[in-house]
């Protein structure tokens, strides 16, 4: 693999760059490996810029989030639909810890920050290849239904500052599918899906030790500032994310991550 540019840097810009997303997996994979094993400086003057947008092909067609089928299990259109919709997720969670890589590679953090990032793209892009692999088995594919582009949103938002990033993308974004898949799990079981189910696991495991990492080094930077991390947290969220904080949470999943209810509960719409 030569074609792996001699930065962490440049290497995560190329793979974030790559349209093809069967490439764009490859190289993300293959960043991790050379970053775990030292053979990538971390970045240099003749870096690319990062792109504005993650490379991209044609499909699916990107509407807004009304639009997007409806994602009922019980029947196999809804499961693929579901299906697709959390491929999507996961394509856009290999392009957001690409991005964290790129952008934020001129902050004073540790590697092992970056160690965590490259940890967590290489994961997302194995879930988007066993959840692309279950859409084929289902006799459909990435790209087959419409989707949205509000993760992508969430980048342009947090472009500006670390903080704002880690607390909107896994304190936000990515701690919200702990809260969802379980009971998603549960209703896979009950229509006889044990296929989806067990990859629905793994993505969930997966998602916990994001989730850490990202509280991990979102309360690093507020210590190292002397800042309350959870009023920070609700700061941003109030400044730099458009939905809701809503219930029900997974509240210990989010605690085993570090994200622990004075983050959130005063968030939700439903708190007293």
């Amino acid at each position: 693999m030569t074609d792996i540019p001699g930065t962490l840097r440049a290497a995560a810009i190329k793979a974030l760059s790559t349209a093809d997303l069967s490439e764009k997996a490859r190289l993300t994979t293959a960043t991790a490996e050379f970053w775990f094993a030292r053979k990538l400086g971390l970045s240099a003057p003749t870096d690319p810029p990062s792109p504005s947008r993650p490379g991209r092909p044609l499909k699916p067609d990107l509407v807004p989030p009304r639009d997007v089928p409806r994602r009922s299990v019980h029947t196999l259109e809804g499961r693929i639909a579901m299906i697709h919709a959390l491929a999507h997720i996961e394509l856009n969670a290999i392009d957001l810890a690409l991005d964290i890589v790129a952008r934020f590679c001129g902050q004073p953090v540790p590697r092992s920050f970056f160690d965590g990032w490259m940890t967590v793209a290489m994961e997302e892009a194995k879930h988007f290849g066993l959840l692309s692999a279950r859409l084929v088995d289902l006799g459909s594919f990435y790209g087959a239904l419409p989707a949205h582009d509000g993760l992508w949103q969430a980048v342009e938002v947090t472009s500006h500052d670390l903080p704002s990033r880690l607390a909107i993308v896994p304190l936000v974004l990515e701690a919200r599918g702990l809260d969802v898949t379980p009971s998603l799990l549960a209703k896979l079981q009950e229509v006889g899906d044990p296929q989806t189910g067990a990859i629905l696991e793994i993505i969930y495991n997966d998602e916990k030790k994001h989730v850490a990492i990202g509280a991990k080094w979102f309360r690093f930077l507020c210590a190292r500032h002397r800042i309350d991390p959870a009023r920070r947290f609700q700061e941003i969220v109030r400044e730099c994310f458009r939905g809701e904080v809503k219930p029900p949470f997974n509240d210990r999943a989010r605690a085993e991550a570090g994200l622990t209810p004075t983050f959130y509960r005063s968030l939700s719409p439903l708190s007293s």
